[in-house]
């Protein structure tokens, strides 16, 4: 009998033939192994089958990994309501539905026991990370594509903290975009044109506002025949395209050495002939990086940043860069920066609970004056608030030409006629 086969038997037999479903949360690994490997012998002797040891070592690992679940915080996981789980020690659980902080009534019996959660979760990550004394946090994704993070005491004072922002693909097109008022169509429209344009895009906005996600769908637009490098510290993006390589940084091991940081593998990926470089998020000096690549001919590039406005998103790059000690002027990183990035997107996740895109903002250098350019080109505008909360706005539309338009024409991309005033 093949192994796939017998896989099949033994997962049937454990479900319906015992309490598995009801102990595995409260089983140590190594108790989860022997129950397996039990339920292995148990159908062999039964059904009279012969198993090699290689077998049931596939089975048992398999299996193990399968059922690995969150504990009392699988039900969260499974509640599309619920976009981030918060946990603060054993006996405080909040969720965020709708854009608000919410406490459950969800605990765990002890530390201890969320602690044996962490290391299912950890294990069932398929990662090589771990969190312990010596390394007492960890950033990782989920098989699900969710974003865990992880950090234990003595760093945290109130015991182990979770912090889980789940992965959501109810929005995988720009018509999910739409459809929930995070933009409108000439937004889309826009944007769809600067994916295929090959303009320099800066993503930015505070944590949970919806960045990657906004990038995730438009950058589905980009031209299927071109080479993507995806550069990350914790795997998020989800390219559709065939042609895609994503690289992830790497943490020092225990005894301090083999750290990869986003700046090597930014370094790295130029020699690996990309036709696009999407960088998760650029905190330091990478930003140089990334600006030097796209002046010298990577044009395409997508990165997120977190800054709560364009105006912040340019200085926090500017900082990165100077941060790096290259001896140039402030007013000349400026100037590389406005020439190599050509829009700013910001977003936000507003008090009713909606996430919008606030802004489009053109960065472009006066040739002449040498000054920077920054107008936004769309900018959402509040009207009112109804008796509920609900914001009520519109979007306004700046329709002269933006500095970078000559890219469209460049790469014969058209947009609808009056688009952009001539």
């Amino acid at each position: 009998m093949s192994t796939e086969d017998l896989k099949q038997i033994v997962h049937s037999y454990i479900i319906k033939e015992t309490d598995f479903l009801r102990q595995k949360d409260k089983m140590a690994d190594d108790e989860l192994r022997n129950f397996v490997d039990k339920a292995i012998v148990q159908i062999c002797r039964e059904q009279k089958i012969e198993a090699t040891l290689e077998q049931r070592q596939k089975i048992i690992r398999d299996l193990v990994s399968a059922v690995v679940s969150m504990g009392v915080l699988q039900p969260l996981m499974d509640d599309p309501t619920v976009t981030e789980i918060m946990v603060n020690g054993a006996e405080k659980v909040y969720v965020q539905r709708a854009g608000k902080m919410i406490l459950t009534d969800i605990k765990f019996e002890s530390n201890q026991s969320l602690s044996h959660t962490i290391q299912k979760i950890l294990a069932g990550s398929g990662t090589s990370k771990r969190v312990d004394e010596s390394c007492p946090y960890a950033d990782l994704s989920l098989p699900d594509g969710s974003r865990a993070n992880i950090i234990l005491p003595p760093c945290s004072m109130i015991g182990p903290v979770v912090t889980i922002r789940k992965f959501s693909d109810q929005i995988s097109v720009v018509e999910d975009l739409i459809r929930l008022g995070e933009l409108d169509d000439n937004i889309a429209t826009f944007l769809i044109g600067a994916m295929k344009a090959k303009l320099n895009v800066v993503f930015c906005g505070s944590t949970g506002a919806g960045k990657t996600t906004l990038m995730n769908v438009f950058s589905t637009h980009i031209p299927e025949g071109e080479r993507i490098i995806t550069i990350e510290d914790t795997a998020e993006l989800r390219l559709h395209q065939k042609h895609v390589v994503s690289l992830c940084s790497k943490s020092a091991n225990v005894e301090g050495k083999g750290e990869i940081t986003m700046r090597d593998l930014f370094v790295n990926s130029l020699r690996m002939r990309p036709d696009r470089i999407i960088v998760g998020e650029l905190r330091g000096g990478e930003a140089l990086d990334m600006i030097q690549a796209i002046i010298s001919g990577h044009s395409g590039s997508l990165a997120i940043v977190h800054a709560e406005t364009p105006e912040d998103c340019f200085n926090r790059l500017v900082t990165m860069m100077i941060m790096t000690g290259i001896p140039i002027t402030t007013q000349e990183f400026q100037a590389q920066i406005a020439n190599a990035i050509d829009v700013i997107i910001h977003v936000e996740l507003f008090m009713d609970g909606k996430r919008r895109v606030t802004c489009l903002t053109d960065v472009s250098l006066d040739e002449n004056t040498k000054e920077i350019k920054m107008r936004d080109m769309f900018k959402f505008v509040e009207k009112s608030i109804t008796e509920d909360g609900q914001i009520i706005g519109e979007w306004e539309f700046d329709r002269r030409k933006p500095s970078f338009y000559f890219k469209f024409e460049k790469r014969r991309i058209s947009l609808p006629q009056g688009f952009f005033k001539e």
